[in-house]
């Protein structure tokens, strides 16, 4: 099957088609008959709806399943498991919304049976369909294009490119400050002999006007907004994405690949999954705030109560691409603890006796309370409940300096926990800290995040008890 708007339309035909015939096949009065002879569905009331009814349960169900599967539009190269598994995933949404809708409002409702039945067969019709139609690996006459902010760069990486080399792209800006190249507008020629088809503005144009099958990127900085804003367009619209070995980092690269372009391996989440991990953010900050208001008073008490100062102690802290932004925590040391010393990292980190930590804060350290203002962080959208924990801005500038690749962890958002955390690494140990954190930006998936919020809180109950048989 072509890819681009071939694809595209093919796919949501099939996806309307498909329903279509499931919708209507589970409603045949027979079928529901013999279906519920068997145990399984025994209690479930025949009732196939006819006429109008008939119509609107049909147009619910198509669009339903029609906006969940959006993201898989995208002509893009994928193994058949991948295939299969990343349309079963979006059947299983689809038939969630559609129970979610009925149980909600009535007026919509689909019969339960008719949400029973057409779930096997969504979950065998629908993979099978994008099994059949997904785009293949490009062939060695793919056409590529290099897509970068340094044109010294994108020569040295056009150099390297098989296949049929369009031209390239890069801002204006750079274009006009490079003596060897003439000044020109949006769009013109030189480079090496390379055509220069535009700006990155013009990336989307591009990747469609000339059915681009492979983007090169040569960027100079490869954890800025620019370099992901180009990543983002070639997922968006199915196209494959490499780099220059000698010009990215390799945690976005597939460690496995051979030769000196190699492909781009961790794949922007699609807008379902965004809006999951926000949607799981918001409940469990929400939930946490209120459920812990009689500890954080508790807390807030104690604090007062021990030497009188502020309860809240605010902290600059590293967020995506190495901007900051502001968290609170409870204060677990003494008033002004860092203005002789500095921003440092505790001695309790690494097991020892921080002098500067109070008799309240060592509780609140050891069984992690002193983090519960970081929540109002998740809920304004500074934080996650899962990422890399942000660390100070200072520090992260002497850790830089000793630890090679230390800012791709400024990838993905920073987070209350991550698997740094609940394998206890601390910021003594940044080496290990950081390979438990590029794991998570090569990993992470909302499953994923499931089982690290389970663990951390596993681990936060057990240091109460700990705690309690202590005091």
């Amino acid at each position: 099957m072509d890819s681009g708007w071939r694809y595209r339309v093919a796919s949501v035909a099939g996806v309307v088609v498909l329903t279509t015939i499931a919708v209507a096949f589970v409603n045949n009065a027979t079928f529901q008959s013999i279906a519920t002879t068997t145990l399984m569905f025994s209690r479930l009331p025949t009732d196939p709806p006819t006429g109008s009814e008939f119509t609107f349960e049909l147009l619910v169900t198509i669009a339903v399943v029609a906006s969940v599967f959006l993201p898989l539009y995208k002509p893009r190269p994928r193994r058949i498991l991948d295939s299969v598994a990343l349309a079963q995933k979006r059947v299983l949404v689809a038939v969630l919304v559609l129970a979610t809708i009925g149980y909600f409002d009535y007026t919509y409702r689909l019969p339960r049976l008719t949400v029973v039945l057409i779930t096997p067969l969504l979950l065998v019709a629908l993979p099978a369909w994008f099994v059949w139609i997904r785009k293949r690996p490009s062939s060695n006459g793919e056409q590529t294009i290099v897509v970068g902010d340094d044109l010294q760069v994108i020569e040295e990486v056009a150099s390297e490119v098989g296949g049929t080399l369009l031209g390239y792209l890069c801002p204006t800006s750079v274009v006009t400050t490079i003596e060897r190249t003439e000044a020109i507008a949006d769009g013109g020629i030189n480079s090496g002999g390379l055509e220069r088809l535009g700006g990155l503005s013009r990336i989307e144009d591009v990747l469609v006007e000339y059915d681009i099958d492979t983007v090169v990127l040569a960027f100079g900085h490869t954890d800025r907004a620019e370099f992901f804003g180009a990543l983002d367009a070639c997922y968006e619209y199915g196209v494959s994405a490499k780099v220059h070995r000698d010009h990215t980092d390799s945690v976005l690269t597939a460690s496995s690949g051979v030769g000196t372009l190699v492909d781009v391996e961790i794949e922007p989440w699609d807008i379902q999954d965004y809006i999951l991990k926000r949607t799981f953010d918001i409940a469990f900050a929400s939930v946490g705030l209120v459920a812990l208001s009689p500890v954080v008073l508790g807390i807030a008490t104690a604090i007062k109560v021990e030497d009188g100062g502020s309860i809240l102690y605010r902290q600059d802290r590293t967020a995506v691409f190495g901007e900051t932004f502001s968290i609170y925590k409870f204060r677990s040391m003494v008033e002004n603890a860092e203005d002789e010393s500095g921003a440092t990292i505790s001695d309790e980190d690494a097991g020892g006796v921080d002098p500067r930590v109070t008799s309240v804060g060592r509780v609140l350290r050891q069984t992690h309370l002193d983090e519960i203002p970081q929540l109002w962080s998740i809920l304004r959208g500074d934080m996650s409940v899962v990422g890399p924990r942000p660390e100070r801005p200072e520090l992260d500038s002497d850790i830089q300096s000793g630890v090679v690749d230390w800012q791709k962890r400024w990838f993905v958002k920073p987070g209350l926990t991550g698997p740094a955390q609940v394998n206890d690494v601390t910021g003594k140990e940044p080496g290990e800290k950081l390979r438990y954190d590029l794991e998570y930006v090569r990993d992470q998936s909302f499953s994923y995040d499931m089982k690290l919020v389970s663990r951390q809180v596993w681990s936060v109950i057990i240091d109460l008890m700990v705690a309690y048989r202590t005091s």
